[in-house]
């Protein structure tokens, strides 16, 4: 029966997908309230919920006219970004393991995120900030073009092949980047696009919101019901076609949604590592491989550990905040080093 199962690792039965989904979904709730309330001016949660209501036409808010500012123009949409774009990179993650049969995958080990960096920075430079999602979508695509062409052009398109061609095209791409910054950047933009390459949710607004809530509706969800595919992919290719999948046209389609999420993610908030790597990893321990269990539980964890990792960039070295990026890069480090040593043990 689904969800009780026992995991392969410890014997144990794993609680069931749905008490799994309502404790990460109420930890989430609570946690995007909690963060609002964080902050130079402490807010209380109650008045949190008043001014929301008073924009969604429910009543009137308590709080000050800069208080209210604070809220929901400032902190609210940062952490709905915070959240939109946590749960977009792990299941791009996720995904990408599946895909590739690989644990080490994730979308900066596949270029994506450094081509969406070399667009992004591209139009940065030319001031046509307006056009960002776009161009990062379009260089996460060709990133993986590259990637996928690289690693078939010396025979079968192996998982192997794949992770390999996707260090040498994002290599390639991070240093363009580089050079395109080295060139062209003046003044002030080095700072800028120093702040946004290391991940940043401070230019956060309901823009961003739009963006990376649209991208997790339209894309990520659909791809949340991709789990029994990806379960075929699990045994291999051969595996996966005499279960009736096409394997080519599904990969394919998986990769090109993938890029598509993670161009959209990081558009609005930069290149933020570990969250796509770790996360997946993480999740499985509590609930095992199976897709359709893991999917959604991972998108939950990547939004609640963004949010709780952005608060910590904002204020734990208030005035000055640290770029989000450095702050994944910390904690999911020693966190992915102490799930190899895990795992290794079992």
């Amino acid at each position: 029966m689904p969800g009780t199962q026992r995991t392969p690792a410890t014997g144990r039965r794993p609680a069931t997908p749905w008490a799994w989904g309502l404790l990460l979904a109420a930890v989430l709730v609570a946690s995007i309230v909690t963060a609002i309330c964080f902050g130079a001016a402490d807010i209380r949660p109650a008045d949190v919920f008043a001014s929301v209501a008073a924009h969604l036409g429910l009543g009137d808010s308590p709080l000050s006219v800069l208080r209210d500012g604070i809220v929901w123009e400032l902190r609210l949409p940062r952490v709905l970004t915070a959240a939109a774009v946590g749960a977009g990179l792990a299941l791009a993650g996720a995904v990408m393991q599946a895909l590739t049969r690989n644990p080490l995958a994730d979308p900066y080990l596949l270029g994506l995120s450094s081509g969406a960096s070399l667009g992004a920075v591209s139009v940065l430079l030319l001031g046509l900030g307006v056009l960002l999602p776009v161009a990062a979508f379009l260089g996460a695509l060709a990133a993986l073009l590259c990637t996928l062409l690289l690693a078939g052009a010396s025979g079968a398109l192996t998982p192997t092949r794949t992770v390999l061609a996707g260090v040498a095209v994002s290599a390639l791409a991070a240093a363009l980047t580089s050079f395109v910054i080295f060139w062209s950047a003046q003044g002030d933009s080095f700072r800028e696009i120093l702040n946004w390459l290391l991940g940043s949710l401070s230019g956060a607004d309901w823009g961003t919101v739009a963006i990376a809530g649209t991208a997790v509706l339209v894309v990520g969800v659909p791809v949340m019901f991709s789990g029994r595919l990806l379960d075929a992919f699990a045994f291999g290719d051969t595996t996966a076609a005499a279960l009736g999948v096409n394997v080519a046209a599904t990969r394919w389609t998986l990769l090109a949604v993938t890029a598509l999420l993670t161009g959209a993610m990081v558009s609005v908030s930069g290149s933020i590592g570990f969250i796509g790597l770790v996360l997946p990893h993480a999740v499985r321990l509590l609930t095992g491989a199976r897709h359709r269990v893991l999917l959604p539980l991972v998108a939950l964890t990547g939004a609640i550990v963004l949010v709780w990792a952005d608060t910590a960039a904002r204020t734990l070295f208030d005035p000055r905040e640290l770029p989000v990026g450095i702050v994944t890069a910390i904690v999911g480090a020693p966190v992915f080093a102490a799930l190899l040593a895990r795992r290794r043990t079992r």
